[in-house]
């Protein structure tokens, strides 16, 4: 309870608008735990579909009963969470960011190197800030201001209306997500190092060495950061003190962690190239347990309640629910092609892409 009233908590200071069921940034908040509070159902069935011309590679959004997609069709969908039918959509560039939802206004970076910003209740385009390479992570805001992060090695912040605040650059790409706690922002990226920045005027608080170059957002709890490397390591980070607490590497065949991890009271949970969805103790690092799946799991993993919602990179489609305690499988969901994003929750459903383009709503018919 204490970490869901955290989580209203944060939405309040940065002026957000949607309720704590929303699902408005890429891994449902802004210090990117992969939490919801929402209550799913037992069992999750199909509710509705849509179909996209091209894959669905990233989280939707979700915020007052409209689900927000960016696809690698070149297509910003808004649809309606209770039916799945089209409000809009919007051309913008191939995307495989996820978008972000503040105040009326739904954000979202493409391969072209692209920023926009787009009228959430009518697709409408109300500007574009151009980075000098592709932008794979999803936005982030502080105050009213947006955080994005592009390939070009920059994290910016922009004004509501498009303009630079200031950019703050590292040695290599910037793939995640920023993470935001207090006036706190927390980059992981391809230069191996978890940077601290401070929010106000983009100088450097700090930094950690990772030991290896990140695809994943970190997540961010009371005292503690977690991230995913591309050298087979989960590491846990005080972000206060700025020390290495802990260091996780799977002891047989292990592989890249490009999935973001979900924080739990007591877990980490997060999924490898390896096959695998794994449950570390989220003091120690210590594995838990793990889940053997069909294929690799890049998207990364959402906890509601005592669950844990997996996909992977499998042609056959299969989806997890997991015991969160356990790590035992609930329940296997055949969808029709590969989860190469994550999966967004709403009030009771959860919304998740494939790579054939198909959205679906898993919650109770």
């Amino acid at each position: 309870m204490i970490r869901y009233a955290l989580t209203a908590l944060l939405f309040s200071v940065l002026g957000t608008q949607y309720s704590i069921a929303d699902w408005p940034l890429f891994r449902g908040d802004p210090r990117m735990t992969g939490v919801s509070s929402s209550k799913l159902p037992d069992r999750l069935d199909e509710r509705w579909t849509f179909k996209c011309k091209d894959a669905v590679e990233s989280a939707p959004a979700i915020a007052d009963g409209v689900v927000y997609v960016a696809s690698v069709d070149k297509h910003l969908y808004a649809l309606d969470l209770a039916t799945g039918k089209e409000k809009w959509k919007t051309q913008l560039g191939p995307m495989k960011a996820a978008p972000a939802v503040h105040k009326g206004r739904v954000y979202v970076g493409d391969m072209d190197g692209k920023f926009h910003a787009v009228e959430a209740a009518t697709g409408k385009k109300l500007w574009t800030f151009e980075t000098n390479a592709e932008i794979h992570a999803g936005a982030n805001f502080f105050k009213d201001d947006i955080l994005i992060g592009s390939h070009d090695s920059t994290l910016y912040r922009l004004t509501p209306d498009g303009k630079k605040v200031w950019q703050f650059m590292i040695d290599g790409p910037v793939n995640g997500a920023a993470a935001v706690a207090g006036d706190r922002t927390f980059l992981a990226g391809c230069d191996s190092v978890l940077h601290v920045v401070e929010l106000n005027n983009g100088t450097s608080v700090g930094n950690v060495d990772l030991g290896g170059q990140a695809a994943a957002t970190a997540a961010v709890g009371d005292d503690l950061v977690v991230v995913g490397t591309m050298t087979n390591q989960v590491v846990g980070i005080d972000w206060k003190s700025l020390k290495k607490v802990w260091e996780f590497e799977p002891k047989r065949r292990s592989q890249p962690f490009y999935a973001s991890a979900a924080l739990a009271d007591k877990l980490v949970v997060t999924g490898s190239r390896d096959k695998k969805v794994y449950a570390l103790d989220r003091a120690t690092g210590q594995e838990r347990w793990s889940f053997i799946t069909e294929g690799m799991v890049d998207g990364s993993p959402v906890i509601v309640g005592s669950r844990v919602y997996a996909g992977c990179l499998s042609s056959t489609g299969e989806f997890y629910v997991l015991d969160l305690t356990t790590g035992k499988e609930v329940q296997q969901i055949a969808l029709d092609g590969a989860v190469t994003g994550s999966p967004a929750v709403g009030t009771d459903c959860l919304i998740v892409g494939t790579e054939r383009g198909t959205v679906y709503c898993l919650g109770k018919k």
